[in-house]
């Protein structure tokens, strides 16, 4: 059986991006895949086995699962655990836009990062520290990210103000 000359095994070798141009003119597939390419896994197989994934890239394949089902799902409070982690900064991009698509379907997002990029565009910042093991886990701040430069103990607010005054996204 083929289809367009393909195989079950030459499509299941295709990356994403690609099957997304091989099946540019089937609206249901597409449907399917587009959401995973706006999270930014143009690049992992069709076929490639879950356990051969990393943690945010299966992370970001239940994202993806989320905006397939768009405003019909239930309101749902998503919280991800470093998702930047490993990912090119145009996928960080990606991945920020998936995050205002869930946002405009009225669910919550609570994201453990790192990133200054992804620390601006929160709505409220926790910011714990002042460092790591048995130093830290004390409140530093919370409240706008626009004020968390202001706290002078805070590290967070440091890099941020430094992040904030270069180009944005």
């Amino acid at each position: 059986i083929t289809y367009q000359d393909k195989n079950v095994a030459d499509i299941l070798q295709m990356t994403i991006d690609e099957a997304q141009e091989f099946f540019s003119n089937e609206n249901k597939i597409l449907n399917k895949i587009k959401p995973l390419v706006e999270v930014g896994l143009g690049y992992v197989q069709l076929g490639q086995s879950s356990n051969t994934l990393s943690g945010g890239e299966a992370q970001r394949i239940k994202l993806a699962s989320f905006l397939i089902k768009g405003n019909n799902a239930s309101k749902t409070m998503f919280i991800f655990d470093e998702p930047t982690t490993g990912l090119h900064f145009h996928d960080i991009k990606k991945l920020l836009k998936s995050f205002d698509a869930l946002l405009a379907q009225g669910n919550t997002i609570v994201v453990i990062e790192h990133n200054m990029d992804v620390i601006k565009c929160a709505d409220w910042v926790i910011d714990i520290g002042l460092e790591g093991g048995d130093k830290g886990g004390n409140l530093v701040f919370e409240g706008l990210p626009e004020k968390l430069i202001k706290e002078k103990k805070s590290y967070t607010g440091k890099f941020l103000k430094e992040r904030l005054q270069q180009t944005t996204f």
